[in-house]
């Protein structure tokens, strides 16, 4: 395809077996190829890989919330779950495997660093899990999370509600409408965007706060707000 740079598919998995840490050996290479394929490369992508492997992650991070906090409420167990299951904890795990020097993207994608980008990241790790799921069983995709995921079960402490909803629930349960999100500044280069977000709820001052997307800093800043109001 015109602008793509899409390899074949022997080569879209020799090239880079080097450097993925799978811990499986695929037998239907075109399958690992499809889930690091993404949508601007054309032809076979992986977004639907990408639906298959948010499911299978769910289930074996819930399967290792257990393992790991036997006497945790159901509620505790849920936000722990978000926590390891969003796109910014997949992205993490992206990047410790490798997958961003896999992926195959169109040239353009590759010019603004998609590689980079925790979107697509997070994405093609779902996809990969999917991936291992559908070639190898449930036991190749566990062995891939019990890998990367092990190791962030001791980050999920704290006040791990979503601080967007938590501010929203304050701000409406006291009948002050709905927060704001309102964009400051947008800097650095494409594939490296630093973006500055103020929040504010009706009758409070502003605060901000800075991420590498707009969802981040909008993250960042409503989690500065319910700070200052103590909450």
């Amino acid at each position: 395809m015109a602008g793509s740079s899409k390899p074949s598919t022997e080569a879209a998995f020799d090239a880079k077996a080097g450097t993925l840490h799978f811990g499986h050996r695929f037998k239907d290479k075109a399958l690992i190829e499809r889930a690091l394929t993404h949508a601007s490369a054309g032809g076979d992508d992986n977004e639907q890989l990408e639906f298959l492997g948010d499911r299978v992650l769910g289930f074996l991070v819930a399967e290792l919330l257990i393992q790991n906090f036997p006497h945790e409420k159901e509620g505790a167990l849920a936000l722990k779950l978000n926590a390891l299951v969003r796109m910014e904890a997949c992205a993490r795990v992206a990047e410790a495997a490798d997958i961003g020097k896999a992926l195959i993207l169109a040239a353009s994608e590759e010019r603004s660093g998609g590689r980079r980008k925790a979107a697509i990241l997070g994405d093609a790790c779902e996809a990969v899990i999917a991936a291992l799921y559908l070639d190898g069983g449930i036991a190749a995709a566990r062995k891939f999370v019990i890998k990367y995921w092990r190791p962030l079960m001791s980050e999920v402490t704290g006040d791990l509600r979503d601080p967007k909803n938590a501010l929203q629930e304050w701000a409406q349960g006291r009948k002050l409408g709905t927060p704001s999100y309102r964009l400051v500044t947008r800097e650095g280069p494409d594939h490296a965007p630093r973006f500055t977000v103020e929040a504010t709820v009706c009758g409070h001052d502003p605060a901000a706060g800075e991420g590498p997307n707009l969802r981040a800093a909008e993250q960042a800043a409503a989690r500065a707000l319910m700070k200052r109001l103590s909450l």
